[in-house]
């Protein structure tokens, strides 16, 4: 199968530097949010010139539409490495975890296991299914959720379903997901990725992962907007009950409008409800195709070596991070500790740098457009923040 890089016969690889130029906030700004929101691009801005155009000129274009859909589709089959038909055009990320959660029966083995690393609204779709006779259990340790033995000790044969993030929202960590996966598989569960705080940075090849299901969203590291996420099912998985909610885009042909026939296709798309958003089916084909131009092995070795850069500077200042020691657990974020995240986030602000509170904590996110001038400026304000406070 091709791979993005490949999939773009005649366009030529962005370096950094040219990566950068795609994005003409970033001349005024840095951006360490991509965690929330990725940066604009030129891209989406012009994406959505197009979408308006095609009302100007179409009124209801809606064949134009559908071809931008499937574009969609069968460029983020390719950006993971999975086929057209495996992949599912969701609302968001709980969308397709409810997608996933309700197409169990949960009366032979009712658990599901999650972990401390899991963003809240997977969690709760995942306790929502208690209704139905599901059981969660639950590493409640961050730590101890990077490490596979804790794993291997809550994996049994009464789970129908594990859950891991690709990258944890809270720090950035990165649970051992091939092992997890592994696990789960000999136990006879499936597997759940929530790729969305990494997708568009850190590789993603769903036939190496293994895994059963993964989501991730169009904004963030994607670089696209909210209100467009994707849903792979590994080919052949079929479902013990058919999604509940569904709708005109979860039929076999949605244009028959059959109201009384309630087919469902073999293929991921069983998983699809309502109209896609079109506006930001647009802005995620921008990002997209801003990111099919970008080695992504290369993309995350730049983002690693100035994340070690920042946390190397953030040590130095004496500033408490939450980080975790191992190299390989890392992901495209570092995570501080302040009395009052927002605050501290505002005062950057006013200065020039984005960043992204959560809690206790406050993230500063990388991505390939991000510089050694950019940490070294964050670094600066945050040791002037320091000496004002």
């Amino acid at each position: 199968m091709e791979t993005s890089a490949t999939a773009v016969q005649t366009a030529e690889l962005f370096d950094a530097e040219e990566f950068r130029r795609q994005f003409p906030p970033l001349e005024k700004m840095v951006h360490l949010a991509s965690c929330s929101q990725g940066a604009l691009s030129t891209q989406l801005n012009s994406s959505l010139s197009d979408l308006t155009s095609s009302l100007t000129d179409s009124g209801a274009p809606w064949g134009l539409w559908m071809g931008e859909v499937e574009k969609l589709r069968e460029r983020f089959a390719r950006f993971i490495n999975a086929d057209p038909d495996e992949i599912a055009i969701v609302s968001s990320a709980s969308e397709g975890a409810y997608q996933v959660a309700s197409s169990f029966r949960w009366d032979e083995r009712p658990g599901i296991l999650t972990s401390a690393l899991e963003f809240p609204s997977v969690g709760h779709v995942w306790r929502a299914q208690a209704a139905q006779g599901s059981q969660v259990h639950m590493i409640s340790d961050r730590v101890d959720a990077l490490n596979a033995v804790e794993w291997e000790s809550a994996i049994n044969d009464s789970l129908s379903l594990v859950s891991a993030p690709l990258v944890s929202y809270h720090d950035g960590a990165r649970p051992p997901l091939r092992e997890i996966t592994d696990l789960a598989h000999t136990a006879g569960a499936r597997m759940f990725v929530d790729a969305y705080q990494g997708a568009g940075v850190v590789p993603i090849d769903v036939k190496e992962l293994d895994c059963d299901y993964l989501v991730t969203g169009s904004l963030k590291y994607m670089l696209g907007l909210a209100g467009v996420a994707f849903l792979y099912v590994k080919d052949g998985i079929t479902s013990e009950r058919s999604p509940e909610l569904t709708g005109w885009f979860g039929r076999v042909d949605p244009f028959a409008f059959d109201p009384e026939l309630v087919d469902y296709p073999t293929t991921a798309r069983r998983f699809e409800a309502g109209t896609p958003a079109v506006p930001a089916v647009y802005a995620a084909n921008a990002g997209l195709g801003i990111l099919e131009r970008v080695d992504q092995a290369q993309a995350y070795e730049h983002v690693s070596r100035l994340s070690d850069q920042l946390a190397a500077g953030l040590s130095d200042l004496g500033i408490r991070m939450s980080r975790p020691a191992d190299p390989e657990h890392r992901g495209p974020q570092v995570a501080i500790y302040d009395e009052d995240p927002a605050r501290l986030s505002q005062w950057l602000f006013e200065r020039g740098i984005v960043t992204a509170p959560r809690g206790e904590i406050l993230r500063l996110s990388l991505h390939y457009y991000t510089t050694p001038e950019d940490i070294e400026t964050a670094l600066a304000a945050l040791r002037q923040f320091r000496s004002v406070r």
